[in-house]
């Protein structure tokens, strides 16, 4: 800290040069990777650095999840409840097609009860991935519908991608939300 009580930008610059890093790992590589040694070496800063700002292993993925969670976009609500599901459920489709997110969930599913950190964790990344979903929803259906609604559409891209291994086409995600939707106005 300065005398002013701000954080001096040389502190700065190494806690954003080194949550870049674990980051990265996190997102390509997955929990394991993510290492005081290698994340060092990716910022360029020393081991002694990185175990002074984040002791341990939970610290740096912590930090990752913060980031993840601090510069994920969503697409923007038109107010048309279907497309707007649609579109919202694409691009989560798209970022777990791509991996990183399903190595941040896989990581993060793994040692869900082992630390109350990593249940913290993965809070805030439901909260992030659900939050856009329950908002398009709560705005056209009725409270109560709203959570189990968002589970279904969620798992059923989930279990998609993640456990079958198949594509979440336009095709697939259009069945899915009319098929919720439908069973939401009952």
């Amino acid at each position: 800290m300065t005398e002013e009580g701000t954080v001096d930008p040389r502190v700065q610059r190494t806690r954003r040069d080194v949550v870049d890093a674990a980051t990265e790992l996190f997102t390509s590589e997955g929990w394991a990777a993510v290492t005081h040694a290698e994340v060092a070496r990716r910022a360029g800063y020393s081991k002694a650095t990185v175990y002074a700002h984040w002791p341990t292993r939970l610290d740096l993925v912590r930090a990752s999840v913060g980031q993840i969670c601090g510069t994920s976009e969503h697409p923007r609500p038109t107010g048309d409840l279907r497309a707007d599901l649609i579109t919202a459920l694409l691009d989560f489709a798209d970022d777990l097609s791509r991996g990183h997110l399903a190595r941040v969930l896989g990581g993060v599913f793994e040692r869900a009860g082992s630390d109350p950190a990593v249940d913290e964790m993965r809070g805030q990344l439901y909260a992030e991935g659900a939050g856009p979903l329950e908002a398009i929803l709560g705005t056209h259906l009725p409270e109560e519908s709203v959570e189990p609604c968002v589970a279904l559409l969620t798992g059923g891209v989930l279990v998609r991608v993640a456990m079958q291994a198949s594509p979440a086409t336009p095709e697939f995600i259009e069945d899915l939300v009319d098929r919720v939707l439908a069973s939401a106005r009952g």
